[in-house]
Parts: structure tokens; C-alpha cells; sequence
């Protein structure tokens, strides 16, 4: 079985845009439900819908891959889920190892997608002696005394730190220097790697705090408009009024002011 040492997807080398990568993985998720539905093709309208883009950039994406569709058919769904997958190198396995099995580790040792995505958690590490040969999703924990053992006989290049903040550093370290070349990064700290290391980033408080930049924007566009009809009503009503002053009597017939003899 080929591991994640011996194979690399080849995006970079053609020279598909970062971008790009970064949305495949939505393209694959909206691709595998329709799958799931036994959906045979799909326009690039409905999944670049699905996806949450335009389809436009659905298309020029797709056509990094050399894939085009056909007029008036669409793509072919199970068609599409295996070159996405294998340009994301999911057609192969890849070891995973955890470090930091707190509740966030031990929820992602837990969750049921890895397999199902062409990864394999290999093995669970945690700093704490207490925690060595704990089981955590059928896994035993191993300490972290052993990590650079572990990184080599399961042939790793793919490392996620799930430590606190002041560990995650030398753990980074520690993961490159025997041999990780891809970490996904959920301590909320900036990671400092050498070249040829890549670094994804899951920060929930500043994510958290995009969504609360958002929610208090809508607060104060709402707060906005409701005082721009209160002022626009206040200045009607000042209007009218400034308007029946500045009116002279009409006379009997509307339009023409009454005129009292001399």
C-alpha cells in the first residue's frame, strides 16, 4: 500500500494556483453527496451551487485539471470524484499522527472521516505519562518520548498538533525534524517551519471573531436604517408643516385666494 512518504500530489508541479487547491476539496464534498444520490452528472451551474462559488471560476478551475465537460450533459460525477481525488492524492494512504490528546485530540482521533478520505491516524501521541496506553477510537496513546520512533516506522509526513499553545512550537519541531513535512495546525499559535514545510491553520476563536465582526456590522446597518426612517418621517412631518404655514387661505374655488373688499 502506498504511504504518504513515497507519493505527493502533483498540483504544484502543474502549476495548478493555490487557490485552485484550496477549493477542490468543496468541489469533492458537493461531487461525493451527488454520488451518494447515485446522480450520474451534474451541470457546472448546479455545483458550483453546491460548492458555493460561481460557475465560472468552477469552470477555469476544472480546466486546470484538463477536465471540460460535455454540452448540454455536464460532468460526470464519479468521474470527477476520482481525478479531484487523486490531483488532492486521496487515491493512496496517508498516515496521520495526533499530538495532543486532550478533548480536542481525542475528538479528532474520534471523527469518522479520516478513512473515508484517504487518511489513516497511525498514532495518537500525548506528553502526559498517564495517558500512555489509554485507548482513545480503539487507539492506544503513546508518548510523546517515542515520537520521532513513531514518525519513522509509520513512514508519517503528515503531523496534526492539537497541543496548548506553549507546547505546539517544539512539538512543530520536533514533527519536522523527523521527517513531517505537512502539518495541520489547531494550537492557536503562528508556527514557524523551514522551507518545504506546509502549515494549514484551524483557529475556531478567530474564526469565531470573523463571525462576530459580521454580526455586529448587520447590528449597526439594521440600527442604521431604522434611524434613517424615523429622520426621513421627522422630516416629512417638518416639511408638511412648514408647507401649511407658508400656504395662504384658498378661496372658495381651491386654487384662488380669497380677496376681501375695500
Amino acid at each position: 500500500m502506498a504511504t504518504g512518504r513515497t507519493h505527493r500530489p502533483a498540483t504544484r508541479s502543474r502549476g495548478i494556483p493555490e487557490a485552485t487547491v484550496a477549493r477542490l476539496p468543496l468541489y469533492l464534498r458537493a461531487l461525493t453527496a451527488l454520488s451518494e444520490r447515485s446522480v450520474p452528472t451534474v451541470s457546472s451551474e448546479e455545483l458550483a451551487a453546491a460548492a458555493g462559488v460561481n460557475s465560472a471560476k468552477l469552470r477555469k478551475d476544472f480546466s486546470y485539471l484538463g477536465s471540460y465537460g460535455t454540452r448540454g450533459v455536464g460532468y460526470d460525477v464519479e468521474y470527477l470524484v476520482y481525478q479531484i481525488s487523486r490531483e488532492l492524492g486521496l487515491t493512496q494512504d496517508w498516515p496521520v499522527v495526533i499530538v495532543g490528546i486532550g478533548n480536542l485530540g481525542a475528538a479528532l482521533a474520534n471523527y469518522g472521516g479520516f478513512a473515508s478520505r484517504g487518511f489513516r491516524v497511525a498514532a495518537l501521541i500525548d506528553a502526559d505519562p498517564a495517558m500512555a496506553g489509554k485507548p482513545v477510537a480503539g487507539i492506544p496513546v503513546q508518548h510523546s518520548d517515542d515520537l520521532e520512533k513513531i514518525i519513522q516506522d509509520n513512514g508519517v509526513s503528515i503531523g496534526v498538533i492539537a497541543t496548548p499553545a506553549g507546547a505546539a512550537q517544539p512539538v512543530c519541531d520536533r514533527l519536522v525534524a523527523a521527517g513531517v513535512t505537512s502539518i495541520l495546525n489547531f494550537a492557536p499559535t503562528v508556527l514557524s517551519v523551514p522551507d518545504g514545510v506546509d502549515v494549514r491553520k484551524v483557529d475556531l476563536s478567530i474564526e469565531l471573531q470573523i463571525l462576530a465582526f459580521h454580526e455586529q456590522r448587520k447590528a449597526g446597518e439594521e440600527a442604521a436604517g431604522a434611524e434613517g426612517s424615523r429622520g426621513e418621517s421627522s422630516r416629512a412631518e417638518g416639511a408638511g408643516s412648514v408647507a401649511a404655514a407658508a400656504s395662504p387661505d384658498k378661496g372658495p374655488d381651491g386654487d384662488v385666494p380669497a380677496v376681501m373688499p375695500a
